[in-house]
C-alpha cells in the first residue's frame, strides 16, 4: 500500500511539477491530522445532537458552548465541516483543498484556546502547527495564489 501511495504521489508530481516537501513525514502528519479532524468532527456533530457536556459549576467556556448550542445549528455544522475536511484529507487528490479548508478552523481554535479555554491549548497548538506544516509541505499547490502574473 505504501509503495502504491509513493508511486501515485510521484506520478502526480511528474504530471504537475508540484512536489510535496518531506513526503514521508508529511504523509504521517497528514494522516494524523485527518484522523483528528474526522474523529473530532463526529464528536462535535454528536454535541450538536446530544448537547455539550456542561460542568458543575459551569465554567465560562461552558456558558459559551451552551449559548452556541441554543442557536440550534452551529455546533452540528462545525462538526460536519471538520468531518468533511478530515475525510478529504485522507485522499491525496483532495489534500491541498482540505488543508486550506482546515485553516479557518485551526485559527479559530487557537484563538478560542487563548481567549476562552486555555485548558485546551495542548490540543489547539498542535492542531495549528500541523496545519501550518501541511501548508508548507503542499505549498507548490498554493504558489499560484501568490504569483503576481
Amino acid at each position: 500500500m505504501a509503495a502504491t501511495d509513493a508511486e501515485s504521489l510521484l506520478n502526480i508530481q511528474q504530471a504537475t511539477g508540484k512536489q510535496v516537501r518531506l513526503p514521508k513525514v508529511t504523509l504521517i502528519l497528514r494522516l494524523l491530522f485527518a484522523v483528528f479532524l474526522f474523529g473530532t468532527g463526529i464528536m462535535t456533530m454528536g454535541f450538536g445532537f446530544r448537547g455539550y457536556p456542561i460542568g458543575d459549576p459551569p465554567r465560562p467556556v461552558d456558558h459559551l458552548m451552551q449559548a452556541l448550542q441554543e442557536t440550534g445549528y452551529l455546533i452540528f455544522w462545525v462538526g460536519l465541516f471538520k468531518f468533511v475536511t478530515g475525510t478529504l484529507m485522507f485522499a491525496k487528490r483532495t489534500t491541498p483543498l482540505a488543508i486550506v479548508m482546515a485553516l479557518p478552523y485551526t485559527v479559530n481554535i487557537i484563538l478560542y484556546c487563548f481567549f476562552v479555554a486555555p485548558q485546551y491549548l495542548p490540543i489547539g497548538v498542535p492542531d495549528l502547527l500541523l496545519n501550518v506544516f501541511l501548508i508548507y509541505a503542499y505549498f507548490d499547490w498554493y504558489r499560484g495564489v501568490f504569483d503576481p502574473s
